[in-house]
């Protein structure tokens, strides 16, 4: 694992990461087990649904665990301290408009394994993401997704940082 590509991400990324194994390692496991313990005074475990899922469950629990494991090993977190104020960049948090719908949106940029479109998280590897990274307020940004052909041109209102 030691030779893995690093991963990039935000200190409040890394930090979700850490509880999130933490979680799993103890009150996850726990229940776990006692599922299986429970399912095995059902009977007979080769026709035991509750039995298998049960062990399915704490299957994909270690495996989880191995990918945090993983991912934290592997982490570079970005140090905010060391951007410049009001550009884009991981960790920061960018209002803009959309030039083609007339519609202010917001983004936070986050590490790829933080993003999440629906709470608008997007990575800084991500085409808009990527586009973003370097520019400050006032300034229009224009490109287009190879994979779409599809254009957006965003005018940034504003960067903050948390």
């Amino acid at each position: 694992m030691a030779n893995e590509k690093k991963i990039t991400m935000t200190q409040e990324g890394y930090d979700e990461l850490v509880k999130e194994l933490q979680w799993r390692e103890g009150e996850e496991r726990e229940r776990i087990k006692n599922d299986i313990v429970t399912a095995r005074g059902f009977g007979d475990l080769s026709e035991n649904a509750e039995y298998d899922a049960a062990r399915n469950a704490q299957a994909e629990n270690e495996a989880r665990i191995l990918q945090l494991k993983s991912d934290i090993e592997n982490a570079e977190v970005m140090d905010a301290s060391a951007f410049v104020k009001g550009v884009v960049n991981i960790g920061t948090t960018v209002k803009v408009i959309d030039k083609n719908k007339n519609k202010e949106m917001t983004f936070r940029i986050v590490g790829s394994n933080e993003a999440d479109v629906v709470m608008g998280k997007i990575s800084d590897v991500s085409p808009v993401g990527r586009a973003l990274i370097g520019h400050k307020a006032g300034e229009i940004v224009t490109d287009t997704v190879e994979a779409s052909n599809f254009t957006f041109s965003y005018e940034i209102i504003e960067v903050t940082r948390d």
